[in-house]
């Protein structure tokens, strides 16, 4: 990790769907609203769009910690067994608006014929803007790293396992077809 990583966690699932006929990109972009709901009680809303230059990007809005987090995480790798998204995201906390960066990055490997392993890593780091708004509130950064970690690992353990079986899901309409 980077001297500007906030936390990094990561946490796995096995997908019960050869993976063949799983297609971690296709999931996230036709992810319907209910499901990404469904995966933890923090996941607001979600949605696709695409930048200015033609990129996808996956719209996650979530409360983590009592603040507001609209995700903005644009394509960087996207392949079926691998997604990786950058995101600055916007957080709206009780004592203001500011950045955080984060990275997203989703992948599988197979196990056998019939199952892999899929992990979800969340890599967020410090932004300028994060560091001038805890020093104008006097935290300093190792508490406010300290603070922010159990927050954020137990979200990612939450919303990986129902991940899984959402991209499972997906993996086995495909083999219908």
């Amino acid at each position: 990790m980077d001297d500007n990583t906030l936390v990094k966690s990561s946490f796995s699932a096995i997908i019960n769907a050869p993976i063949e006929k799983v297609d971690i990109t296709d999931w996230c972009f036709t992810l319907p609203e209910f499901e990404y709901q469904q995966a933890s009680p923090a996941h607001n809303a979600c949605g696709t769009t695409t930048t200015p230059d033609g990129r996808r990007m996956s719209i996650n809005v979530e409360i983590l910690g009592g603040s507001v987090m609209v995700q903005h995480y644009v394509e960087e790798i996207g392949k079926p067994d691998h997604l990786r998204l950058v995101s600055k995201s916007d957080i709206f906390s009780p004592t203001g608006r500011t950045k955080v960066g984060v990275i997203w990055d989703l992948s599988v490997k197979k196990i056998d014929a019939h199952s892999c392993e899929f992990t979800n890593t969340v890599h967020s780091s410090f932004t300028p803007e994060l560091l001038e708004m805890i020093a104008q509130q006097g935290i300093p950064r190792d508490v406010f790293q300290a603070n922010r970690r159990p927050i954020s690992e137990a979200h990612n353990r939450q919303e990986t396992p129902c991940f899984a079986k959402s991209i499972e899901r997906h993996a086995l309409s495909r083999m219908a077809t």
